[in-house]
């Protein structure tokens, strides 16, 4: 090899090995490292599902709780889940840099899988079997029991903190944006990142399920358990082969500063000078492989802080490209809060879905029955298909009216999919009213542990409609938070989407403590521990008239919402990628 082939051997984007030499494309990264991330997720993401999945109903037969309890424990863990990535993000970013924040938390996350294994096998850390159906007449789990379990959990929700913002972006930097190849490639390894969380989380949901409910808890817990320690073991494998991205500060850091500046010059004059602004030379952001971003008319206020007055220090003066980072990050925080209430209709999947189907016949063939939380099964299944006929049908035809790549905007696909929302709890209202109906019917309205005559496939519906759902939004969410932010904080827009689940799952437990408090006042409660005797349809109808009034925010928000200016790297890479196609093609 030439030294000319040498040197361009050599990645362009910064990366190092751990040691901070810089890293050769032939020795490092590309899909060779990938195919360790990629498995990784596979493992961890069945682990994850394995217990999230079916979490409320060992609360429920297990821990002896009621529906509004356990729904909310497993909504206040989940939502802790979402919104520590928050944190494992500061600590990568900011401190130690993603690999080592990613290797530290997974052996938190093993450490919660184990106790939590233990606690279910060790018979003295639940509380005994209970012969009736109601909570009530149980034996309620001791507070070193509860301890134990939920320490567990939350162990196991502040690893995941570290892994979640991290793995995905690992994978990520394996690639080399400033390479046209890579960068193309860069686009083949989100597909794939996508399918191994879908086969993950399938594999969770049908196979991990069914273990749970016929054969064990203790398999059931046990083989998520082995499945994170293979995961976490193929990861480290993969380390020789692996490019990183040294830290480089928090973007939460920045932010504060442009604030803090802004008010300590809120009396200053204002000027339209561009000169009077401090702003680094082109050269400098060059360096860096990066680019100034201009000025712009929103969040004027936050411009002081570029503001030149005489007075130094990075508390003080900030360069133009900060503020207008700043006000990118602020512009989307209106979007953000309009996904808390479809993240909230997400919650409903694990939870009070899965409670519906405990009180209906789940034998479909012979001797073959669906466990309840196997459900959501079909919903994957409804989001990879909803996925496939957009990207290969919606798009291309949209695409022939609109002229945009994605066919429709990202916001517009939002849209669509809070309409859809709103859709799936107004079935799942008539759903849930029909099952009353058929309760009624057979006198089984205050009797407990009896299945209904009613086939498990009449939650179907709403099932596929969610996933239908969550392929408008959750996607749409995910690449909006993505590609809106400023490049040096990108890490933090993905948050966004992370922070939206978790508080939807907060705000999921807030409603239903709220409403089934209120309703039990005021003479029959919505949810009880019999959902027999509930009214779950009005509840749903609820949350359909929620949506409503979410979706009409919506429209306002985004009447005044301005998309960045700039070309974002997914439409580079598809552009890039049919020039080249095309280039080939002549050849």
């Amino acid at each position: 090899m030439t030294l000319q082939e040498k040197g361009d051997d050599y990645t362009k984007d910064g990366t190092v090995d751990l040691r901070g030499n810089p890293v050769r494309r032939s020795q490092r990264g590309r899909w060779k490292a990938c195919s360790f991330v990629i498995v990784y997720e596979i493992f961890e993401r069945m682990a994850y599902y394995g217990i999230s999945s079916n979490l409320v109903m060992f609360m429920t037969t297990k821990l002896h709780q009621g529906t509004v309890q356990s729904s909310n424990n497993v909504t206040n863990w989940a939502g802790t889940s979402w919104l520590t990535p928050i944190l494992g993000a500061y600590v990568a970013d900011a401190q130690l840099g993603r690999y080592l924040t990613f290797v530290i938390s997974s052996a938190i996350c093993f450490l919660g899988m184990l106790v939590l294994t233990l606690s279910v096998s060790i018979p003295g850390m639940k509380p005994p079997e209970c012969p009736t159906a109601s909570a009530e007449n149980c034996v309620q789990a001791s507070v070193l029991q509860l301890a134990v379990f939920f320490g567990a959990l939350y162990i196991l929700a502040i690893g995941t903190g570290g892994t979640k913002p991290n793995i995905s972006t690992i994978g990520a930097d394996q690639f080399d944006e400033w390479d046209l190849k890579e960068k193309i490639q860069k686009t083949s390894f989100f597909n794939w990142w996508m399918f191994s969380i879908f086969f993950g989380t399938l594999f969770a949901n049908t196979i991990l399920v069914y273990v749970q409910d016929n054969v064990g808890w203790v398999w059931g817990y046990g083989l998520p358990t082995l499945g994170l320690a293979i995961s976490i073991s193929v990861f480290l494998l993969g380390t020789p082969f692996y490019r990183h991205k040294p830290p480089t500060g928090s973007p939460f850091l920045t932010m504060a500063r442009v604030i803090v500046a802004s008010f300590r010059k809120a009396k200053a004059p204002m000027t339209c000078d561009p000169t009077c602004f401090h702003e680094l030379s082109s050269l400098e952001y060059e360096r860096k492989g990066t680019f100034p971003i201009h000025s712009t008319q929103s969040l004027r206020f936050l411009d002081r802080a570029s503001l030149k007055t005489g007075t130094i220090g990075q508390w003080n003066v900030c360069t133009t490209t900060e503020v207008e980072e700043t006000k990118q990050m602020l512009n989307m925080l209106l979007i953000l809060c309009i996904t808390f209430v479809p993240s909230a209709m997400i919650a409903q999947v694990n939870t009070l879905f899965v409670k519906q189907g405990t009180t209906i016949n789940a034998r479909i063939v012979g001797n073959f029955s669906i466990p309840p939380a196997s459900l959501s099964a079909f919903g994957t299944v409804s989001f990879l298909v909803s996925i496939f006929l957009y990207d290969r049908v919606f798009v291309k035809i949209t695409q022939k009216f609109t002229g945009n790549p994605r066919g429709i905007t990202l916001l517009q696909r939002m849209g669509i999919g809070l309409i859809f929302y709103t859709i799936v709890m107004t079935v799942a209202s008539f759903t849930e009213r029909y099952r009353l109906k058929v309760a009624a019917d057979h006198g089984l309205i205050h009797q407990t542990g009896v299945k209904l005559p009613l086939t498990i496939l009449v939650l179907l519906p709403q099932l596929v409609l969610m996933g239908m759902a969550d392929a408008f939004l959750v996607v749409a969410k995910l690449e909006f938070f993505y590609d809106q932010a400023p490049e040096s904080m990108k890490s933090l827009g993905t948050s966004y989407s992370l922070t939206s689940l978790g508080i939807g799952n907060f705000l999921s437990s807030f409603l239903l403590s709220t409403v089934s408090k209120i309703t039990i006042k005021r003479g029959r409660g919505w949810i009880l521990d019999n959902l027999n005797e509930s009214r779950l349809d009005y509840y749903y109808l609820f949350f359909a008239l929620l949506n409503f009034i979410n979706f009409s925010l919506f429209l306002v928000v985004v009447k005044f919402y301005v998309y960045r200016a700039d070309v974002t790297h997914s439409v580079d890479v598809k552009e890039e990628e049919s020039k080249v196609m095309g280039i080939n093609e002549d050849e």
